[in-house]
This record gives C-alpha cells, sequence and structure tokens, in this order.
C-alpha cells in the first residue's frame, strides 16, 4: 500500500468511524446472529493475492458489523461501561501509526516521560497522595496479579522469584483475602501467582455486599494458628455484581496491624473519585500498597488503558526486573524503564490517547459526563423504588442499579424464588432480543438481578428512559 492508497483508504475509514459515532443508536444494540454464522461466510484460508482495500472494507461492513455488540452504544447498559471518544480514538490512531514501543527509556523517551506525567495528572485527578507512582497496564486483571506477585515477593523477600515456594525452607501456605464479591481476576492472580485457589479466602459480606472487616480480622487471626501464612488482602472499590464498596480505612488498619499488602480495586469505580463529592470511595486507601482503575472503563479512553499505582515502587521494579545486557543503556539509572514496571516488556504508547482526551475534555467536562452518569443512575433507582412490579436489590453508591420484576412484590402469596428467577430470565431475554437495549445479570445471595450499568460516553437521559419504557413493555409479556 503506498501513500496515496493509504490517505484514500484512511479517508474511508475515517468518515465510518465519524458517521459510527453519531449515529451508533441506528445499530441493534447487541448481535443478532446465530453461534458460528459469521465464521460460515469467512474463506477457510487467506488469499493467494492481496485484495483491494476497497473490497476489504466492503467486506467490513457486510460481514463484520452485523456480528458485533456495540458497547459504545448509548443505550447499552450491560457488565460495565467500555467507553471511548473521539479524542482517544485519535490518540490510538497515531499510537498506530508511530508503531513505538515504549519498553525503555531510550526506546521512545518521549513515551516513558509522557506516561510518567499522565499518571501523575490521574493520582492528582483522584486525591492520592505524593508517595504514590504509576504505570498504564492493559487491564486490571493484570495490575492484581502485579500487586499478589509484589504481596509475595515482599513477604518471601524475593526470596520466592529466585527459588520458587519449593526451595524455602519451612515455608507455608501463603494467604489471599477478599470478598465473596471481589472480581474473578483475584481468584486468577492467585492461580498464576502460585498462591493456589484454596489459599484465596473469600470473606463474607455486610448487608451492602461489602466486605465484612471482622471477618477479615478473625479469619487472618485464625489462619496464623492453623499454620498459614496471611500475606495479601484486596479490597474492592465498587464491585463488578452491585458496585459495593468495601471499606478500605478498617481493612487497611487490619493489614497494617498484621503486615499484610493491601490492593485496592477500583477498576470502574476509581474514576468517580475525580468529583470532589465522590473522593469519600477512597477514604482509607492511603493505607493501600496498590490500587487500580481503568481509564477505559469510565474515563472515555478506549481499550486498553489501566491506571496500577504502587506506594512502593521499588519492590515492583525489584519484583519484575530483569536485566539482560541487550536491554542495557546508559540512562537506564537516570530514569524510567516501564518494562520493569509489570510483565510484557514491549508496551504499546497507551499514554498519547489519554493525554489526548484529558486535554480534549479538560477535568470539568470529565466531571460533567461522570455526574450526569451518577445522576441518571439515582433516576432509573427512583423509578425501580416507585414501581409496582420491579424492585430494587442493592444499593446504589454509583452507576449500576441491580433489581428484578417482581409483579407480586407487595400481594400475598409471593412468588417463589424459581419463579421469580424463570420471569427474570425471560424478561432479561426479551429486552435483548428485542435490540433497543443490552443488559445482562448477576447473582447477589443467590437470588437472579437484572443490572443496569450506565457510563457509556454518548448515553443522555432520553436513553435510560427508553431502558425503562422498555422494560416495562417487555414485562407485561413475560407475566
Amino acid at each position: 500500500m503506498d501513500g496515496e492508497m493509504f490517505r484514500k483508504s484512511g479517508y474511508r475509514l475515517v468518515d465510518w468511524i465519524a458517521g459510527y459515532l453519531e449515529g451508533a443508536e441506528k445499530y441493534p444494540v447487541a448481535a443478532r446472529v446465530r453461534p458460528g454464522e459469521i465464521r460460515a461466510q469467512l474463506p477457510e484460508g487467506p488469499p493467494a493475492q492481496g485484495e483491494p482495500m476497497d473490497r476489504i472494507l466492503d467486506d467490513f461492513e457486510r460481514l463484520i458489523v452485523p456480528g458485533l455488540t456495540h458497547w459504545n452504544h448509548p443505550r447499552f447498559f450491560a457488565y460495565f461501561p467500555a467507553n471511548h471518544s473521539g479524542p482517544s480514538i485519535l490518540g490510538e490512531l497515531l499510537s498506530a501509526g508511530l508503531g513505538v514501543n515504549a519498553m525503555v527509556w531510550q526506546t521512545s523517551p518521549a513515551a516513558t516521560e509522557l506516561e510518567e506525567q499522565m499518571m501523575d495528572w490521574l493520582r492528582r485527578l483522584i486525591g492520592l497522595g505524593e508517595g504514590w507512582k504509576g504505570a498504564i497496564q492493559d487491564t486490571a486483571s493484570s495490575a492484581t496479579l502485579c500487586a499478589l506477585l509484589c504481596a509475595r515477593e515482599r513477604l518471601s523477600d524475593h526470596q520466592i522469584n529466585q527459588k520458587g515456594f519449593g526451595g524455602l525452607p519451612n515455608s507455608r501456605p501463603l494467604r489471599v483475602y477478599a470478598s465473596t464479591q471481589a472480581h474473578s481476576s483475584v481468584e486468577k492472580a492467585a492461580r498464576i501467582g502460585g498462591f493456589g485457589t484454596e489459599n484465596l479466602v473469600k470473606i463474607r459480606e455486610d448487608l451492602s455486599w461489602a466486605m465484612d472487616p471482622a471477618d477479615l480480622e478473625q479469619r487472618i487471626i485464625s489462619d496464623k494458628e492453623n499454620g498459614f501464612k496471611p500475606c495479601c488482602v484486596v479490597a474492592t472499590v465498587g464491585t463488578t455484581s452491585s458496585t459495593a464498596m468495601d471499606p478500605l480505612r478498617p481493612i487497611g488498619e487490619i493489614a497494617r496491624r498484621h503486615n499484610l499488602w493491601m490492593h485496592v480495586d477500583a477498576a470502574l469505580a476509581g474514576s468517580a473519585a475525580i468529583l470532589p463529592e465522590m473522593r469519600w470511595i477512597l477514604d482509607g486507601s492511603e493505607l493501600a500498597h496498590s490500587l487500580v482503575f481503568n481509564p477505559h472503563k469510565w474515563l472515555f479512553t478506549n481499550f486498553d488503558c489501566s491506571a496500577f499505582f504502587c506506594k512502593e515502587p521499588e519492590t515492583l521494579v525489584r519484583t519484575f526486573s530483569i536485566n539482560p545486557e541487550y536491554l542495557k543503556t546508559d540512562a537506564d539509572q537516570r530514569v524510567t524503564n516501564f518494562r520493569d514496571w509489570g510483565i510484557p516488556l514491549g508496551r504499546r504508547f497507551r499514554a498519547l490517547k489519554l493525554w489526548f482526551v484529558l486535554r480534549s475534555f479538560g477535568v470539568e467536562g470529565l466531571q460533567q459526563k461522570i455526574r450526569l452518569h451518577l445522576d441518571l443512575a439515582q433516576r432509573f433507582k427512583y423509578w425501580v423504588e416507585e414501581s409496582q412490579e420491579f424492585e430494587l436489590l442493592a444499593p446504589v453508591p454509583l452507576q449500576t442499579v441491580c433489581f428484578r420484576f417482581n409483579p407480586a412484590k407487595d400481594m400475598l402469596p409471593s412468588l417463589s424464588t424459581a419463579e421469580l428467577e424463570r420471569l427474570n430470565l425471560a424478561l432479561l431475554q426479551a429486552v435483548n432480543r428485542s435490540g433497543k437495549i443490552f443488559l445482562s445479570h448477576t447473582r447477589l445471595a443467590d437470588l437472579l438481578c437484572l443490572r443496569l450499568s450506565i457510563g457509556q460516553t454518548a448515553t443522555e437521559l432520553r436513553h435510560v428512559e427508553e431502558a425503562w419504557q422498555t422494560l416495562r413493555e417487555c414485562a407485561l409479556g413475560c407475566n
């Protein structure tokens, strides 16, 4: 592809993306294809000869777009926000065009130093203290794994990295603690990090679905008495199911008393802390050792961009640093080499799109968006509470509402749990088949809940009103 063809194809593609951003509402939110339908339309093997880009783009529209679920659709209310914005897309495009590998300072000084500054901007935005340093990871899952590995090495004085678990004399199983509502990435990190699923201790939740600190301390004490070695506690700010808030301060005080590494998973919720009135969600985070939140969830920056902060960067670097001759440079003692701040050696230039977003929106623009989403969640919560046929199943501290359809909630006899589950699964399928909105579900105390998660860049009040109307219309057919 020569420069002229690149320009021509690029102009067409940018025009398509601009139109898509302006008109995403015209698409069904969720894909309406059967398993295998997309693949059946693709050739069994690659073409022997190169094909013109116009044909490839035509096939993209004809074959691929019908099989997409539109995460940036203003009526996408499933799972969690994974939004983006024009400035972020342009920053990503520029990063791809540059092809930078930001593994060490020398490979692109601007990439390293921009990332340092962007992490400091984020630190200031959410109110973390001066001692915190950070790096951009791909996801919160990777950041949590980094935190658990740091905790492991800190407790073993970095001997596990050197000798493995089996090389330590009189070693005892290391324990990780997290709420029953913690993200599945905590268990995955426990497995990969060598702790094992059996040594991930699930702490019970309170009535708001947050971790119970009293149970945490009791389990730590019991583990010490029974020959285990408490290592790390993961506190969640904004759990995936219901956005419950683990109480950071009492958890942090317990972690300090028992010399545990404390990691804060604020993957979704952390963005809300850019609002002064929401800063309370991170109260007690100064007692933690590490914290992660994802600008690619609720700060209008496209995937992937996860901000991982560490109060002991020297522990982080010592855990991950391997320094072969071919990576050494004369500047190493004076600069940051982000290859030592996480798992991969190669690193994309993610700071560029974050810089574009923060400058383009400005702090006030970002705050305005997040305030809107919080307000819309409270409106939806009010509609559920005032309804005679729907009921709220969890507090709503952020932008996610857990609820269910219960047409007999004020009647006797009431519907059984099994009947309610059948009704709500039927309702979930009906609203998702409609193409108008897309919801997901979860379970709280083994009760099936519908979840409405608000946070897409283009979502407005009218989209949430349409969601409520669609739910009520589909409920009539399920009752």
